[in-house]
């Protein structure tokens, strides 16, 4: 019961983190910086979104073993690549075709965006299965350097602004929105996530 529960947060969470991404880009306003390193990739150099998401996330997984010190963990490759189809899915299927004009809602769709990245986030790693790299970036930079997860994730994201800046990525006001935003709406929900866990699972 307790793996069901894991699982049913593990897909949830990547289904709910995918779409956020996918509607923040939608907005106009400017991807994430590793959604809009990824675009500026897919943009410069071909291969879909999706298709970079799997990419980076491998070269990822090498820099978060140097980090920690330890051996690479394959078993991320299924979140990656989870990550990668599901961003795909919804940018080629469910959205193709569509755009957001009115300023108004333009915002709305960035702060629903960064709502559903910090959410989805936040319940996946409840799972404690293999994280996404960028993620599992976020804990190597938290534990290599002693900082807060709000703190490792701000950093992640700033390094990931400049490279979609060098590869010409969709950047703009909400890029630096989510940017310095996204590592508290994950440590926003983390604990409200935590104790669904808890109570699902029956710890």
């Amino acid at each position: 019961m307790k793996l069901l529960v894991r699982v049913i947060f593990y897909v949830a969470g990547l289904v709910i983190l995918t779409l956020g991404i996918c509607i923040a880009i939608l907005s106009n306003l400017g991807a994430g910086p590793w959604d809009a390193l990824n675009a500026g990739l897919a943009r410069t150099a071909g291969l879909t979104i999706g298709s970079w998401v799997i990419i980076i996330g491998i070269i990822l997984m090498m820099v978060n073993a140097w980090l920690l010190k330890a051996k690479p963990d394959y078993l991320a490759l299924l979140t990656v690549c989870l990550i990668g189809f599901m961003v795909d899915f919804w940018i080629l299927r469910v959205f193709s075709g569509v755009y957001i004009l009115t300023i108004y809602f333009q915002i709305a769709a960035l702060i629903m965006g960064l709502a559903l990245i910090g959410l989805g986030a936040a319940l996946y790693l409840q799972a404690e299965f293999p994280l996404n790299p960028i993620d599992h970036f976020m804990m190597a930079i938290k534990e290599r350097f002693g900082v807060s997860l709000m703190m490792a994730k701000t950093i992640g994201e700033a390094g990931a602004l400049l490279l979609a800046i060098v590869f010409h990525g969709p950047v703009g006001a909400g890029t630096i929105v989510i940017a310095v935003l996204i590592g508290p709406f994950i440590q926003l929900f983390f604990p409200y996530c935590q104790q669904l866990l808890k109570r699902f699972s029956g710890t």
